[in-house]
């Protein structure tokens, strides 16, 4: 059985969670709701403070299936308890982004600012900096595919480093010319 699949959600204080017909799980608390229809034949129980997650065989679909409905329903509820962020770095000369109300706006060498404007759920932050982009959001999958097409408008060039990039992330460096004897 699965190691991810068998271990139960545990739901923290201040977070509802209910199981409806379809498979379809509604997670509420204090940062919003979410909701999400699972495959119809995997088992959804909520037994007092935990979801259960169970499949009703071993063939290989359930099996894939039985880890990633646990993993989902583990990251609804965390998403509506604390929520995620991803935080972007601008590296280069003159590189820089501001929030213009809740658009953002980004000057990276193109002839004109690139601006970006947050899908529903999504909140937008720069740092007084200005070279650090911050994506918070209730929805894991969101956050991280608005960090990735924040990331695809200048990714980072392996000769000097320039563009956006995740905090923490290592770019590869690449040696330039050799130069003239």
């Amino acid at each position: 059985m699965s190691r991810i699949g068998k271990t139960p959600v545990l739901i923290p204080p201040g977070v509802e969670v209910k199981v409806g017909a379809g498979n379809e799980v509604v997670v509420k608390g204090p940062r919003g709701d979410l909701r999400w229809t699972f495959d119809p034949g995997l088992t959804i129980k909520q037994e007092g403070d935990q979801v259960v997650v169970s499949r009703p065989n071993d063939s290989r679909t359930y099996r894939a299936l039985h880890g990633l409905t646990r993993a989902l329903i583990a990251n609804m509820v965390a998403g509506v308890s604390k929520g995620f962020q991803k935080k972007l770095e601008i590296v280069g000369v003159g590189y820089r982004a501001q929030m213009d109300g809740d658009t953002l706006v980004i000057s990276v060498g193109y002839s004109s600012p690139v601006r970006v404007v947050p899908r529903p759920g999504i909140k937008l932050s720069v740092d007084k900096s200005a070279r650090v982009i911050a994506v918070d959001g209730n929805d894991k999958a969101m956050v991280g595919q608005t960090a990735a097409e924040i990331r695809k408008i200048r990714p980072p060039e392996p000769y000097k480093g320039k563009g956006i990039r995740y905090v923490g992330e290592h770019i590869r460096m690449k040696a330039g010319k050799a130069g003239k004897k």
